[in-house]
């Protein structure tokens, strides 16, 4: 039987010696953007965190082999090869059959939990979608994070899903949410959202310190549940709210009069805001992610240190 995770030499050298790793998700690079821009920000994710000192984790799984830390020819393989997206229920029918694919947010939240990485960053988290009454079409990231301890920095939800009720979801899944800077819930292309959140921080010590009490809590064998670090992107960086708002608006109408129903609506309305918005959305979607990574990456340290 293929052996059940690997860890690149780089990443269990670092785990341990204590040193700050950071786990980075592979679906944005082989589903989010487009060829060869995606090998291109891999490679930059990794070398913002290398030169802050920080280990990259990029996670995938590999001929059937979930992989936490990438060589340069894995990173290639997932930038260039056409590979399915796994949740977490994907991985024992990828291990059996020996087949590649890259993980979700869900996915890489699981396997960096096994491997024992505190902090993930990501670009967006995956929530409750619109409709999802009827449809109970809810993004398993959710329930990851209320089973795996791992930080997740994260640009909010994309403003197509219900951010209202996925932070209903998180607080029933006793999920905590600290907005870093902020006392609001970012919506991924823009800074902000009309929802408040109960706890902000305003430093990479003060999310490292949770962490600490969070590993310090009492094991009554109950699954730990991760945390949510709702990063913005600058206001000087984010899509122009006006725009933002006729872009989005335009894809609803078109989801509706082209009938799409159910969990076809969003992938509809995200490749229609890309096409309409004339690549704008992919070069925020690009911004928000380096700046999650370089959050991520000081969370991790001031967590090294505080844990050495």
């Amino acid at each position: 039987m293929p052996n059940p995770l690997v860890l690149s030499p780089e990443v269990a050298d670092a785990l341990a010696s204590h040193r700050p790793v950071v786990a980075l998700e592979s679906t944005i690079i082989s589903h989010g953007l487009p060829r060869p821009r995606n090998l291109e920000a891999a490679q930059d994710f990794e070398t913002v965190l290398r030169d802050a000192g920080v280990v990259p984790a990029t996670i995938a799984v590999l001929d059937g082999v979930p992989h936490v830390g990438l060589d340069e020819a894995g990173l290639d393989r997932i930038a260039n090869e056409d590979l399915a997206k796994a949740s977490i229920r994907d991985l024992p029918i990828l291990a059996a059959r020996g087949a590649s694919a890259a993980t979700t947010v869900a996915a890489t939240t699981h396997l960096a939990a096994l491997a024992g990485v505190r902090v993930f960053a990501t670009g967006g988290l995956g929530g409750v979608h619109r409709g999802a009454s009827t449809t109970f079409d809810e993004s398993a990231d959710l329930a990851a994070l209320a089973e795996h301890p791992v930080a997740v920095v994260t640009a909010g939800v994309k403003s197509v899903l219900d951010i209202a009720a996925t932070l209903e979801r998180l607080e029933t899944l006793s999920v905590p949410v600290v907005g870093f800077g902020t006392d609001v819930f970012p919506s991924f292309w823009l800074s902000g959202s009309e929802f408040s959140l109960d706890w902000r921080v305003d430093g990479p010590e003060d999310v490292a310190r949770i962490l600490v009490a969070q590993d310090a809590a009492p094991d009554d064998r109950r699954p730990r549940p991760g945390l949510v670090v709702a990063n913005p992107i600058p206001e000087d960086e984010q899509w122009d709210p006006a725009e933002h708002d006729r872009v989005l608006a335009s894809a609803f109408a078109a989801a509706d009069a082209a009938k799409v129903r159910g969990k076809a609506v969003t992938p509809f309305l995200l490749q229609y805001i890309v096409q309409a918005s004339e690549g704008v959305s992919l070069e925020v979607n690009l911004a928000l992610a380096r700046n999650n990574v370089r959050v991520a990456g000081r969370i991790a340290a001031a967590y090294a240190d505080l844990t050495r």
